[in-house]
């Protein structure tokens, strides 16, 4: 059994959905965002690379910009 982590998805724009999917190996997970809920570390690694990929992108859009 994988090691389980809490995590905490903050709530989009009005506009958004509610919850967001990841998929590993296969299998997917509805995560709720607004709630703190416990999710495979895989899924959270997921998300971390995803947060910081964003977070690379954001920072080169703004240096191309500037």
């Amino acid at each position: 059994m994988e090691k389980m982590c809490r995590i905490y998805l903050p709530r989009g724009r009005k506009n958004e959905e509610n919850f967001v999917i990841v998929s590993v190996n296969g299998r997917s997970y509805k995560i709720m965002k607004g709630v703190e809920v416990d999710v495979p570390g895989c899924v959270a690694e997921v998300l971390e690379n995803s947060r910081m990929m964003a977070d690379t992108a954001r920072h080169y859009v703004d240096t191309m910009a500037n």
